[in-house]
């Protein structure tokens, strides 16, 4: 009786495939990708792109100040979203303000990321006093809203990019710590985990090697939620004055300068950062949905 071979091992680029194949399924969620890839392109692209540098105080023509969409200024280039108080180009100052926006998103994303693996492996794979202690502090924490945690942060760090990043990465860590935990506790009773320990194998080597690459993918679409979610804070942070100072370009920052005028007919000052965060958060939520569904083993085929 002939037995009957294992199954293929699916190399790394034939998962990738199947992960693109099953993504691109969603239309909605292509182009979302396409939006967030052109964002990028043009926020870290924005020196290139940008008709006018809106943080070069000595570029400036204080006479350009509130002139509205479409109307050309004393620079010779049309000002296709207006001018704010200062004279600075809308366009121009959304551009720099999306490359800060992804910029703390993404940093305070990936530092939560890895904090959060570390809290949640490490009360996982040794258990007892140390998990309990871990995740009590974890639970303590996922109790209080992340907007009133990472205002009274940064109302003690002070304001700065830095600063903003830390407030971020303390007051999102425990969602990522959180999902590893609970991925990290279902694998860790496993054989291969059993087998794994019981073998003269360094721990770092278990929890890395063997138990690490079995909970990313619930990790991956945390990870995308949360990136989304830090930008609207620091948005949020910045519209209230406590995030990052007037110098610095930020969305939040000029939605909150703007927002004085919105009853004055100068719509454009508020309006125009509001869309740019708005297609920004949305277009990273619908691509991370649509992870999700690929990633869950019960849409598998």
């Amino acid at each position: 009786m002939a037995v009957p071979s294992a199954p293929p091992v699916e190399t790394r680029a034939e998962r990738l495939r199947n992960f693109w194949s099953d993504f691109r399924e969603s239309w909605v969620a292509v182009g979302a990708l396409i939006v967030i890839g052109l964002l990028l392109f043009l926020s870290f692209g924005a020196p290139l792109v940008s008709p006018q540098d809106p943080y070069d105080m000595a570029a400036l023509d204080w006479l350009d100040a509130f002139l509205r969409p479409g109307t050309e200024g004393s620079g010779g280039y049309v000002h296709l979203l207006g001018t704010d108080n200062a004279g600075r180009d809308m366009l121009s100052a959304i551009f720099y303000g999306l490359r800060t926006s992804f910029v703390i998103g993404l940093s305070a994303g990936a530092l939560a990321l890895l904090v959060g693996i570390a809290v949640g492996l490490t009360a996982a794979y040794f258990g007892g006093r140390i998990e309990a202690l871990l995740m009590r502090i974890v639970d303590l924490q996922l109790s209080m809203p992340a907007i009133l945690l990472a205002l009274v942060l940064v109302a003690m760090l002070g304001q700065g990019i830095g600063q903003i990043i830390l407030a971020l990465v303390v007051a999102q860590y425990a969602y990522f710590a959180r999902t590893t935990h609970g991925a990290a506790k279902v694998e860790r009773g496993k054989d291969y985990i059993e087998a794994a320990r019981s073998t003269p194998l360094p721990t770092r080597r278990v929890l890395f090697k063997h138990l690490l690459p079995n909970v990313l993918p619930p990790l991956i679409v945390v990870a995308t939620v949360q990136v989304a979610s830090a930008i609207a804070l620091e948005a949020t942070l910045s519209f209230l004055g406590v995030g990052l100072p007037l110098t610095e370009p930020s969305l939040g920052s000029l939605i909150s300068n703007g927002f004085k005028y919105i009853h004055s007919d100068r719509y454009w000052l508020s309006i125009y950062p509001g869309l740019a965060l708005m297609v920004t958060v949305v277009a990273i939520n619908l691509v991370g949905d649509q992870v999700r569904k690929v990633l869950d083993p019960r849409n598998s085929r």
